[in-house]
């Protein structure tokens, strides 16, 4: 094709496979969302749709910026988010009992959903930065983990636990891959397990100690806080193998499955296609984590390395996290489905995870053709 002239180089080198992966689950997220709305466009779908050819050309020229660029940006991109996680604290609207957003004029934006991939990119430069000979001292502990803690702090008292979580997990995910010793983790896990009770008790906002405590007793509030878990499994589970069929489903069409669009948007989906739809909804997305892991170890040095394999996590995360939640495997977090639920924030931050992944894959794909 190059050679024949019938396409620029520019455009033949972009890599095709995964944006055609991506814009896969996408174009079926919309259809999942048409489906949610009763057969309409409006309110979702549409807005959907334009928001992902927006993303995904936004992705796509991300894949032409140098490795560099995004090393060099790791530390201002952080510290101009955690300034706008302060500013949300002081000035950011209030939606939903949470104050989660600054707004913008134009737009509401949600700096907490951008520290997912910040951090990874922060962590990861922190560790380019260190001599290796430090990685198993304390000196490579404490600067991270402050790093971490500072912003899932920030986002706790929005409050967003879910994304807190997220944060948490990506930064600590660079750290482990970065070769921070083992027992570092463990004594961290034992001392989850003393904390976490105590936070559930007296750190946590009501409603979120009653999604744990529902988590672990569904059956116990069915018509108030267990609502959502049990009309989710319901939706899941009425769908069997191959699912009621296109625009057949009655959980979301009859308001029993609450964010049907949004966080539930699996068990809408579910519903429909059944087990074989969600069997191969997974599948994709597996696909595209396996790719990001790849990027990740075909890479030369240790900023693309880290920096792969934490935005590959981060999306496994999204995905797993969702699912979990869904199907009644975790507390209610509200973390959507990358791609797939409606709402702009959540896709920034996934195509902006793929669009970095692009950047780092080309250069790894340059480098072997030398």
């Amino acid at each position: 094709m190059i050679g024949s002239g019938l396409m620029p180089a520019a455009v033949a080198q972009l890599p095709w496979r995964i944006t055609m992966l991506v814009l896969a689950i996408g174009s079926f997220g919309i259809v999942v969302l048409y489906s949610a709305a009763g057969g309409s466009v409006s309110p979702w779908a549409s807005r959907q749709a334009l928001a992902l050819v927006v993303f995904l050309v936004m992705a796509l020229v991300m894949s032409r910026f140098p490795r560099t660029f995004w090393a060099r940006m790791a530390f201002p991109v952080y510290g101009v988010l955690l300034a706008m996680l302060i500013l949300v604290e002081l000035l950011g609207a209030v939606r939903g009992g949470a104050q989660r957003w600054l707004d913008l004029g134009l737009i509401r934006l949600q700096p907490s959903e951008l520290m997912k991939p910040a951090i990874i990119l922060a962590c990861a430069r922190f560790y380019e930065l260190l001599p290796a000979s430090e990685i198993r001292r304390f000196g490579a502990i404490w600067p991270a983990a402050l790093l971490i803690g500072v912003p899932a702090g920030l986002v706790m008292l929005q409050p967003d636990l879910g994304t807190a979580l997220m944060i948490t997990a990506g930064g600590v995910t660079v750290m482990f891959l970065a070769g921070v010793p083992l027992r570092l983790f463990i004594g961290g896990a034992l001392a989850l397990a003393v904390v976490i009770p105590l936070a559930v008790n007296f750190a946590l906002h009501d409603y979120q100690r009653q999604r744990v405590l529902i988590f672990l007793n569904p059956e116990a509030d069915p018509l108030g806080s267990g609502y959502h878990i049990n009309q989710s499994q319901i939706a899941i589970g009425s769908g069997g193998i191959w699912g009621k069929g296109f625009l057949n489903g009655t959980q979301s069409h009859l308001d029993y499955l609450p964010e049907g669009h949004t966080d539930f948007v699996f068990a809408t989906m579910a519903e429909e296609w059944g087990l074989v739809g969600g069997v191969l909804l997974i599948l994709a997305f597996f696909l595209v984590i396996r790719w990001g892991v790849n990027v990740g170890i075909r890479s030369q040095d240790r900023f693309a390395r880290l920096t792969a394999a934490g935005l590959a996590t981060t999306i496994f995360f999204y995905v797993a996290i969702n699912l979990a939640m869904v199907m009644g495997l975790a507390p209610v977090v509200g973390i959507p489905l990358p791609l797939v639920s409606y709402g702009g924030s959540a896709q920034l931050t996934v195509m902006l995870c793929i669009g970095m992944l692009m950047s780092i894959d080309r250069e790894n794909r340059i480098r072997a053709r030398r």
